[in-house]
């Protein structure tokens, strides 16, 4: 589809042809539905590379820079392992099975159930050794409650749910697509796409990747601004609306715009006349907790913690952007000192997202005195920021800017008051990442366990980033629930979950605390050499393309080439 002009009498085209695509959709068999996501893999594979040419035309990013692998790993690698995931769902309950059978199931903290959806399989356990991911449930859902839930919409696939419409993202590619997928098949909707002005360049791509879905109706594909995006929402045979974006843009649909829409906001007062599940990001915290570390883990850490602000410059929903470190740590000077190298040493890139550098220059002028500047000016650090009231714990600055601020304590002491902070003090409730030594966790005991679930967000991380439950196509992704238009924080409802799991609350990701081979040498068995998402990372844009090629076409000839470009990254 082109760009919408006449935004009333397209959209009236457009929804008809959805309401016939409804008919068509609920005609379907299961068998029928795997093959669309069949066909799906196909033209993906055939168009990735052009998917990531015109991405990395977007971001621009130069063919032969590192960072394309990002676009790799984020783009079409997301999406085919989302495919591959929700046709094993369809196949076990085309079977008579739930789709649970053949996961392990545990108890976890507080009368939970954890499903281990990472590693499902012996190519997971190779790929990503050390790196494991638990779905939790709510409190009080039983096991038997989730094996008999799980598959949502595709266990009543004659009972579909009318038209929905995706307000795309656009920072990461792969979130419109996925998010459309989830619609279609957690929910039984035909999906009008109305894709980020950002990404309007890959409407051709996407075009020739859901061409069977569109040819069927099931899929509109449009481009086009605010104006069209607003017709959309209030179009009458729009039954549901779907976002990724900012609480700004969630509030204005659910209320209105301007000082009319915060009004009906304060006085709960909701415009929008149908269900909206969002997605929408927040102020992301990474807890590390004091120990003592060699100057290797120092460095590392660093890294990694800089690749959770700087992947794709800063934005991602789950950026980390808020530092929270023991005050009584005797290792957190030379912390900083490492986190600084390489806060100003990662791989330079363009401010392609509208705005940021308009953010930058506002969080040096909140912070005169703390702000730095580095990278020629192009990141900011804003170092030993009070624990008090901060402009930096309030708004996602969806920019390459890392705060850092300390809590005092050790122990048991800082771990209840880093969960007040993240929980009290932060705006949004998506992601949060814990960095720990193993022999501090082992010390802490039943306490650490208990930290990670007093922790309310939808993915927390230990010793990884959350961006691992993005990429993990079983975990849930979205915020922790409980949110209400008024106060939607980072959303309401969650997407991925390939499994279709009803009732869950959380994901869990656990990675190496050190790469390989150091890891094995200093008594860890892990396998897994530094991410290729890594923005240190080498080989990462070889290494996304090779695991790209894999999740459409998983085959063990593959690993070797994979592994070789892994360790050389």
């Amino acid at each position: 589809m082109n760009t919408v002009n006449d935004h009333s009498t397209s959209l009236d085209t457009l929804v008809e042809e959805l309401r016939r695509g409804e008919e068509t959709w609920r005609s379907m068999s299961l068998s029928a539905r795997r093959d669309l996501l069949a066909a799906l893999s196909g033209t993906l594979q055939q168009h990735a590379q052009e998917w990531v040419d015109v991405a990395c035309s977007i971001k621009r990013l130069a063919p032969v820079s590192q960072l394309t692998g990002e676009e790799w790993i984020s783009g079409p690698y997301a999406v085919l392992s989302g495919v591959g995931a929700l046709s094993a769902t369809l196949a076990a309950l085309e079977a008579g099975r739930s789709p649970l059978d053949g996961f392990d199931l545990s108890r976890a903290p507080g009368d939970r159930v954890a499903v281990r959806v990472l590693p499902h399989n012996l190519f997971d356990r190779l790929l990503l050794n050390g790196f494991t991911a638990e779905v939790w449930s709510k409190p009080g859902v039983t096991a038997d409650r989730l094996r008999k839930a799980a598959g949502l919409g595709q266990r009543t696939p004659k009972e579909t749910g009318g038209v929905g419409l995706v307000l795309g993202a656009g920072n990461i590619f792969s979130i419109a697509p996925l998010d459309t997928l989830y619609e279609l098949f957690a929910h039984n909707r035909v999906v009008l796409l109305k894709l980020n002005p950002i990404t309007d360049p890959l409407l051709p791509v996407l075009n020739k990747v859901f061409a069977r879905f569109i040819e069927l109706g099931l899929l509109r594909i449009v481009t086009g601004g605010v104006a069209l995006g607003a017709a959309a929402v209030a179009h009458p045979g729009i039954g549901h609306v779907h976002i990724t974006g900012s609480v700004t843009s969630h509030d204005v649909i659910a209320f209105g715009p301007g000082a009319e829409g915060r009004a009906r906001q304060a006085r709960g007062e909701v415009l929008l006349d149908k269900p909206i599940t969002s997605e929408l990001g927040g102020v992301s915290p990474t807890i590390v907790l004091p120990g003592t570390w060699s100057k290797r883990d120092l460095a590392y850490q660093a890294e990694h913690i800089v690749t959770q602000k700087l992947h794709n410059n800063g934005y991602n929903c789950i950026a980390s952007q808020v530092l929270v470190l023991s005050s009584d740590w005797v290792q957190k000077d030379d912390f900083l000192k490492a986190l600084r190298k390489a806060f100003t040493k990662a791989v330079a890139r363009p401010a392609y997202y509208p705005g940021s550098d308009d953010r930058c220059t506002a969080a040096v002028k909140d912070h005169p005195g703390i702000a730095k500047q580095v990278a020629d000016g192009s990141r900011v650090l804003l170092e030993e920021i009070p624990a008090g009231d901060d402009i930096a714990f309030a708004e996602e600055y969806f920019a390459p800017v890392l705060a850092v601020t300390s809590l005092p304590g050790q122990g048991r002491e800082f771990l209840d008051r880093a969960a007040a902070f993240a929980n009290d003090r932060l705006s949004g409730t998506l992601g949060a990442n814990v960095v720990a030594h193993p022999r501090t966790i082992r010390a802490l005991g039943a306490d650490f366990p208990r930290f990670i679930a007093d922790l309310r967000y939808g993915t927390v991380a230990v010793n990884a980033w959350t961006g691992v439950s993005y990429l993990t196509a079983r975990a849930t992704w979205g915020a922790f629930p409980g949110h209400t238009l008024q106060d939607a924080q980072s959303g309401i409802g969650i997407v991925h979950n390939g499994l279709l799991l009803d009732g869950t609350e959380r994901t869990v990701v656990h990675g190496p605390f050190r790469p390989f081979p150091r890891s094995v040498l200093t008594g860890q068995f892990a396998l897994s050499p530094r991410p290729p998402w890594f923005v240190t990372n080498r080989t990462a844009a070889v290494t996304g393309r090779r695991l790209t090629a894999f999740a459409g076409r998983p085959g063990w000839a593959k690993l070797p080439g994979i592994f070789a470009s892994a360790l050389r990254g």
